[in-house]
């Protein structure tokens, strides 16, 4: 068992290693960011886990259509709505990282701007899978539509916002932090927070994943109940 779940022990190291060290080691005195630059061990990393779970559900909706898979199909759903979550709190915890930097939760930044338009998008896959009643349908439909979703997300996350002007670092001309903060002190919090986010999502999936497996098997024990006890005329 240990050997088995040593990925959710290390989990719960980086994210208590991330919010320790992330709070309490030194950080780049910069103007402006000041303290704030701490979020970056929590906003950005968020949204690596974001990409990196949605591209997970992309993958497996891929194997959906290869394999027709049920189970496939739950990992598809389970991770998106984990990256999604993981994307809502990306977006909260720059909100709040904006308001000191930039004077303003939402200013209309063309990053910020595609964010909300990624979001969106894949609210639109939930709302198309919760319209659909027929189980085959709804995961092969929800499929398609979950492919082309992620492969409109990074154009939309790392293409189109480097074309305009940008408040974000990296984008529209800015450095990135790569280029005048991010020092050793930071990359040894700010990569094992990016593992760490991604593991959690990974775990609460496949909790999830469970879940729907055993209300899947309850359901076709108590349909085969029902087709039993039907007397025959």
């Amino acid at each position: 068992m240990l050997r088995l779940s040593w990925w959710k022990y290390l989990c719960l190291f980086l994210l208590i290693f991330t919010h320790i060290a992330g709070l309490l080691l030194p950080v780049p005195r910069m103007d402006i960011l000041n303290e704030s630059i701490r979020n970056l061990y929590f906003h950005v990393p968020m949204w690596f886990g974001m990409i990196l779970l949605l591209g997970t559900s992309s993958a497996y909706s891929v194997g959906y259509l290869r394999r027709g898979s049920q189970a496939q199909d739950f990992w598809a759903i389970e991770t998106a709505n984990l990256g999604v979550l993981m994307g809502v709190l990306g977006i909260v915890t720059g909100m709040i990282w904006a308001n000191f930097t930039w004077g303003e939760p939402w200013s209309d930044d063309p990053k910020q701007n595609a964010s909300a338009i990624g979001l969106l998008i894949y609210f639109a896959y939930f709302i198309l899978r919760g319209s659909l009643t027929d189980a085959q349908q709804k995961a092969r439909i929800s499929a398609v539509y979950n492919i082309f979703a992620f492969a409109i997300l990074i154009p939309l996350l790392f293409i189109l916002p480097r074309l305009t002007d940008s408040l974000h670092p990296g984008n529209g001309g800015n450095p990135g932090f790569n280029a005048y903060d991010l020092d050793s002190r930071m990359r040894m919090v700010f990569y094992p927070a990016v593992i760490g986010w991604f593991l959690a999502g990974l775990w609460v999936a496949q909790l999830r994943v469970r879940v729907r497996k055993l209300e899947a098997q309850a359901e076709e024990k108590l349909f085969s109940n029902s087709e039993v006890s039907v007397p025959v005329l």
